[in-house]
């Protein structure tokens, strides 16, 4: 049986699965094996209202004839699944378009050997144990703090551990346990304010839910009957769950190597990108997020350093772009079949020096922003995203937080956001972006280009 708690019966699976693939013809194989425990608790009204639990495995299988490649999925793991799945990808692939520059599969890298196992630095065991009470205990906490400032609480807090499994024919064999927790909570005002609270860790123990309640009830109450401002160009400062889309974005739009051989990237070697305060890293070793030791095609995850004291350095590599562009695979590939290219999953910028309230106190006439919604890419090139703010956005003027004001959409080049960085805050937060999870300090920003404004 393949659980997430016995990384080893994973790539046991993986094997298997290899020699019948192999078996079947392939000249190349690869298999990823994702078997997980997930478990939420979700609550609205100030109530729980569901909780749920599910426990899958899946099977990915990378089937190579010479340059026709097929990728395909299981859930099914008896043996006449097995059986259907390595022949249905060899019947796939037999009927493939040639790749003409396809590369091989990835080799081990010399002196790392076989990664097995549930590791400190990617697996909790007060996540993986975590019970149905133990998640109502951290609601409870969320709700008595929304009770308390008298507003309502909606939310989830889930926890997941999974086993990660490798095996492919050129001799990768990689393996281990990781765990995740997540508690979010979104409040609401009778009077209209809403306010927004996050924490991330791999292990759930050392999730504060009291403090996240408190945080957002804090934040729904302040942001009762807002007013609108017009829209323009504002001096901001952009809190930890409104900076996670900005690495987000640049991870997604520049910072891999795919978008940089397409020529749709920003990222050049030696370009100020930033101000000198701006320092981003992919590091999968980095325990104040969700680590990891290896990459989906079983490569062992390097510490890239993307942007240095805002100069760009270089960007993530999987197997195949590494081939195309002479180097070696950082560990950023991505499941297969993977059109977007490798990401950077483990993003985290450097802290600053600055205290949440200097941050504000440096605004003469300026907005805060809690965090952006919807956000979508108008030019990759020059990194211009679109979105809105959302749960709390207050108007600040001499270095005062002086009230609520009704969300803007803005329209912002993330690059000229980085340029613009004044200052950075000493604390940091863990945060959930739309792949992986960044640590990131909040910003304050010189100048932020906001196009419109609501009205309800």
């Amino acid at each position: 049986m393949v659980t997430a708690r016995e990384p080893e019966s994973a790539l046991a699976l993986a094997e298997d699965v290899l020699a019948r693939a192999l078996r079947v013809g392939a000249t190349e194989a690869e298999v990823l094996v994702v078997a997980g425990d997930s478990a939420l608790t979700r609550f609205a009204n100030s109530e729980i209202h569901q909780n749920v639990a599910e426990r899958s495995v899946t099977i990915n299988l990378r089937h190579v004839v010479g340059r026709r490649i097929a990728v395909v999925s299981t859930g099914k793991v008896d043996p006449d699944g097995l059986r259907t799945l390595v022949h249905r990808a060899a019947a796939i692939a037999r009927s493939c378009e040639e790749l003409e520059d396809w590369s091989g599969l990835p080799g081990p890298i010399i002196g790392t050997g076989a990664v097995t196992g549930r590791t400190a630095s990617t697996w909790a065991d007060g996540t993986a144990e975590a019970t149905p009470e133990f998640r109502a205990e951290g609601v409870r906490a969320v709700i008595a703090a929304a009770d308390a400032a008298g507003v309502m609480a909606y939310g989830a807090f889930s926890n997941d551990a999974e086993a990660i499994a490798v095996a492919n024919s050129a001799g990768i064999r990689a393996a281990e346990g990781r765990t995740s927790a997540q508690l979010l909570t979104v409040q609401m005002s009778p009077d209209g304010g809403t306010g927004y609270a996050e924490s991330v860790s791999m292990n759930a123990t050392t999730i504060d839910a009291g403090a996240i309640g408190r945080e957002a009830a804090t934040k729904a109450r302040a942001s009762d009957r807002p007013v609108t401002v017009p829209a323009g160009d504002y001096p901001v400062v952009l809190e930890e769950y409104a900076v996670v889309d900005i690495t987000d974005q640049l991870g997604y739009v520049g910072f891999n190597a795919l978008s940089v051989q397409e020529g749709r990237s920003f990222a050049e070697p030696g370009r100020r990108i930033g101000s000198n305060l701006v320092t981003i890293v992919d590091d999968g070793s980095d325990q104040h997020g969700l680590p990891m030791s290896f990459d989906y095609e079983g490569v062992p995850k390097q510490r890239v350093t993307l942007v240095e004291g805002g100069i760009c350095r270089d960007v993530v590599y999987d197997s195949q772009t590494a081939a195309r562009g002479g180097r070696a695979s950082t560990g950023h590939g991505l499941p297969a079949p993977n059109p977007w290219g490798p990401f950077p999953l483990n993003a985290v910028m450097s802290a600053g020096t600055t205290s949440r309230e200097e941050l504000i106190g440096g605004l003469e006439r300026g907005l805060l922003v809690t965090r952006f919604h919807y956000t979508n890419v108008v030019h990759p090139k020059l990194a211009i995203i679109t979105g809105m703010t959302r749960d709390g956005t207050f108007l600040v003027e001499g270095g005062k937080i002086v009230g609520p004001v009704r969300n803007l959409r803005y329209t912002q080049s993330y690059l000229d956001a980085l340029a613009g960085v004044s200052a950075v805050s000493v604390e940091r937060k863990t945060v959930r972006g739309f792949l992986g999870a960044a640590v990131v300090p909040a910003l304050r920003i010189d100048g932020w280009t906001f196009t419109g404004v609501t009205e309800f």
